[in-house]
């Protein structure tokens, strides 16, 4: 299973995220997990699993941050072998 949780060392207070953007982006044929690192993340796994994903820390052998469960954010792990594709589509913001 993909799914890992954070290690306690990992766990902090943090600041509550807003939820995602309410669309699903484009899935592009090239992408890179670091390139969104601390961004809002569309992914697509090769199971045909897809979710909002706010990854904090990119590892070889993990994946680690925030997953949106359609109601709030939980810890998630992920090995990014398992990844697909992702999308970090620029927010747009009020001013």
């Amino acid at each position: 299973m993909a799914f890992m949780p954070m290690p306690e060392s990992q766990k902090s207070t943090r600041q509550t995220l807003p939820p995602p953007p309410n669309y699903i982006p484009a899935m592009p044929e090239v992408s890179y997990i670091i390139d969104c690192i601390f961004e809002y993340t569309y992914v697509w796994l090769w199971n045909g699993e897809s979710f909002w994903f706010y990854p904090t820390r990119v590892e070889y052998e993990i994946v680690t941050g925030l997953r949106w469960t359609g109601s709030f954010w939980i810890s998630y792990g992920i090995d990014p072998r398992l990844i697909r594709a992702v999308s970090c589509p620029p927010i747009p913001t009020l001013y």
